[in-house]
């Protein structure tokens, strides 16, 4: 197994392949949720080597978290596992708002440490960026829960390369994290090159587009979830996309891997892209993902996979 890398300039040292916790407890988002599934998957996650754990209050809401914490505080390991979790929604009467006022994020904080029932949260994100308050200052808060040990590191989530810079404007951001994957580049183009030279790590979510680069799908598939209405899925998008696919099946092939751990492995040689978190509802989906760790791409290949989906 690789080395730990470290999470941008945080010290926060984790296996390149995490575990992203949204479909462990998850009710909101996928339809049918096994809980004690999902803690098996993170049980197991943690039993082969992954110390990165990515949970957030909004899946479920709160139920994330509080399976996450059990799992964790079960498996006696807590100051070898890196758990990251994100607030900004808050439901009133049904409906969610966004916040990131100091207070709510130091509130939001405090009640994700009695969820999570640990001490301290390794990385805490500003889940989604609202429309008023300063980013600095929002940051300034979770500055000053780092001050008092309850975060280890600062990290904020779906923020603008403009709203990233006005957080970092001390320098206090660790870790941004954002939509990214072969489908959707947008990032190469001003937020790698900026977290590159700030040292932030950037940890891309929907590596896999969910499940669209596993290579498991046809033109048959159909969706009952949050994919039922994603662009990328939808007619003869969706048999490009597949098509592209498939042209990474040979790389694959010759390496005695599968296409999804091309894919992850090509994020992994992106400049700052430290660690990447694919779900997993299933156990054998977690093992599978750990596969990546084998994979050593070739400049040619990285290449290839790069015009392949320009």
């Amino acid at each position: 197994m690789k080395k730990q890398v470290q999470l941008g300039k945080s010290g926060l040292f984790v296996n390149p392949i995490g575990l992203g916790a949204n479909a462990v407890g998850g009710h909101n988002l996928y339809p049918n949720l096994d809980e004690e599934q999902g803690m098996n998957v993170v049980r197991q996650a943690i039993e082969n080597g992954i110390n990165f754990i990515d949970t957030a209050y909004i899946y479920g809401p709160e139920r994330s978290e509080e399976l996450v914490g059990q799992v964790v505080k079960q498996s006696g390991n807590r100051d070898e596992i890196i758990i990251a979790t994100k607030a900004a929604h808050k439901i009133i009467n049904e409906e969610t708002l966004i916040d990131n006022s100091p207070q709510f994020l130091k509130d939001s904080v405090d009640q994700a440490l009695r969820r999570l029932q640990t001490d301290y949260i390794d990385l805490f994100y500003i889940h989604f960026p609202d429309e008023n308050t300063p980013k600095d200052e929002a940051v300034g808060a979770l500055k000053e829960l780092k001050d008092q040990g309850k975060i280890r590191s600062i990290g904020v989530s779906n923020f603008t390369v403009e709203q990233l810079k006005e957080a970092n404007k001390d320098g206090y951001v660790d870790v941004i994290q954002s939509e990214y994957n072969l489908f959707k580049r947008q990032a190469e183009k001003d937020m790698l090159p900026y977290t590159a030279e700030n040292g932030i790590s950037f940890v891309p979510y929907f590596p896999l587009a969910s499940g669209l680069l596993a290579g498991k799908y046809d033109e048959n598939t159909t969706f009952n979830d949050l994919r039922a209405n994603d662009p990328l899925f939808q007619g003869e998008t969706f048999k490009e996309n597949l098509s592209k696919v498939e042209k990474l099946r040979p790389i694959a092939e010759q390496k005695n891997v599968g296409i999804p751990h091309i894919v992850l492995a090509w994020y992994l040689t992106q400049e700052s892209i430290d660690a990447i978190i694919p779900g997993a509802k299933r156990v054998d989906q977690v093992l599978d993902n750990l596969k990546t760790l084998n994979v050593e791409l070739t400049p040619e290949e990285i290449g290839q996979i790069s015009t392949i989906f320009s």
